[in-house]
């Protein structure tokens, strides 16, 4: 089981990973300036049910290429939504990305379905009013990476944070404790080789190529990882707000 509490009592921010190519990237040393100890979980490969649910002060889910709704092919997916049951049910404070907004809004009871085509390359996201006066404001006007051909339907009892013109939801959130966004904030330069090198084949399809993307991280990257910190940043200060966690030194 994971551990209460962190060393020297830092809270402790546990990853759930899907690939190792689909990493934590710039989130990482977001978490590690408000004072994390971050621990990493590999779903395919690790049990996930002799995780503690509530021991951990905070829930990163990270992205995939499965699909939420392939729990039959996937087991370890039916144990991770089972694991974000027990943290909704308790109000312990989760953010996912990519996948891990598709297993949140799974786990909250909307649909998670594969939508008409994938949405690829450097790409910006619209906010909604709610949006604007939420962690995502800071995406305003900043394109990151989408690489996803599943969405998902908004939970009931959530706000929808942002949309984009392809798939509509993008981002929301549920109080102040669970955030998803279906965009990518983590990809670092590091990352975006990865998946240049693993699926860079599809790119001809979206009327993208490799090159072209490695002149878009260049030019889009800086503000995508300064806006991805920033959004992160900004709920686990709110986190911070709610008594329960410290705050960033």
């Amino acid at each position: 089981m994971t551990d209460a509490a962190g060393t020297a009592g830092r809270p402790v921010a546990l990853v759930l990973r899907h690939d190792s190519a689909i990493g934590l990237g710039n989130l990482g040393p977001a978490l590690e300036v408000h004072g994390y100890e971050v621990r990493f979980l590999d779903a395919p490969t690790e049990d996930v049910t002799a995780v503690d649910p509530l021991a951990p002060d905070l829930v990163v889910v990270l992205g995939g290429e499965e699909g939420a709704y392939e729990t039959d092919a996937y087991p370890y997916l039916a144990d991770e939504l089972d694991l974000l049951r027990t943290r909704i049910a308790a109000e312990a404070p989760i953010y996912g990305v990519c996948l891990g907004a598709q297993l949140l809004a799974a786990a909250l009871g909307a649909d998670v379905y594969r939508g008409p085509r994938k949405e690829v390359g450097w790409l910006g996201v619209d906010l909604t009013e709610a949006g604007e006066g939420s962690p995502v404001r800071h995406a305003e006007g900043v394109r990151f990476v989408q690489w996803h051909g599943d969405t998902f339907d908004l939970p009931e009892g959530v706000e929808r944070l942002a949309g984009s013109p392809q798939y509509a939801n993008q981002a929301f959130r549920r109080g102040d404790w669970l955030l998803a966004v279906q965009f990518h904030p983590e990809i670092d330069r590091e990352i975006h080789d990865d998946w240049l090198a693993a699926w860079g084949d599809e790119l001809p399809e979206y009327g993208l190529d490799v090159a072209e993307m490695r002149e878009l991280q260049a030019t889009c990257g800086p503000a995508a990882e300064t806006a991805s910190a920033a959004i992160l940043g900004e709920f686990v200060e709110g986190l911070a707000r709610r008594g329960a966690l410290p705050r960033a030194s």
